[in-house]
């Protein structure tokens, strides 16, 4: 059996040192920095759309029971309803967040369904045997719920975006995209606008 000599082994464990060295090194550059970002994107994301998916379900149900107490509310229903078809039939590409159309397209929809929400809900303060309803005080708690939860994952996107946005183009960032990550592309965020439509998201009044 031949044995391996003290030079080569020498180079043997310099050379794995070395690669160590350079492990670390490079992770404590940042070189990890872009693609967990944007895993945390992603995952900030998903968390938009089960919660937008969540008051989308609820939906159905809100309408049917108000429909038992305030039939004379037909447009305001009916405009609820348009608005929730509309987003169940929008196809979201997997682009979506590096496509400002896309993106805009998904702000105008959702916004719409909060707003024919906020006029619904506004509708039902004239019907009081609605408003004592077991159901609909039950779907109010839900609905408020959600849209709590809509709330605080918009703002944790919008927070994860911003970090992501600005790792890119920041040193050393900026110099780990045009190495490793050229095809990196900033995120779409919510605009101004339509952070204002979720501020003024449907207000439960529980009795």
């Amino acid at each position: 059996m031949q044995s391996v000599s003290t030079p080569q082994r020498r180079h043997g464990l310099g050379r794995f040192a070395f690669i160590a060295l350079l492990a670390t090194l490079l992770s404590g550059c940042g070189v990890n920095a872009i693609p967990t970002l944007d895993e945390d994107v992603a995952a900030k994301w998903s968390q938009i759309l089960n919660q937008y998916q969540r008051r989308a379900d609820l939906i159905p149900n809100l309408v049917e029971v108000v429909k038992g107490y305030a039939a004379h509310e037909r447009e305001t229903l009916t405009a609820v309803v348009e608005a929730r078809s509309k987003i169940a039939q929008m196809a979201i590409p997997k682009d979506i967040l590096t496509n400002p159309d896309a993106f805009q397209m998904f702000q105008q929809n959702q916004g719409a369904l909060t707003s024919a929400l906020s006029r619904l809900l506004v509708s039902v303060e004239r019907y009081p045997d609605l408003k004592a309803s077991a159901n609909f005080i039950a779907l109010q708690s839900q609905l408020e719920g959600t849209e709590n939860r809509i709330a605080v994952a918009r703002r944790d996107y919008i927070e994860a975006v911003r970090a992501y946005n600005t790792e890119i183009r920041t040193f050393p960032g900026r110099i780990w995209k045009a190495i490793l990550y050229s095809d990196a592309e900033a995120k779409q965020n919510f605009s101004v606008a339509d952070e204002k439509s979720i501020a003024d998201a449907p207000k439960i009044k529980m009795n």
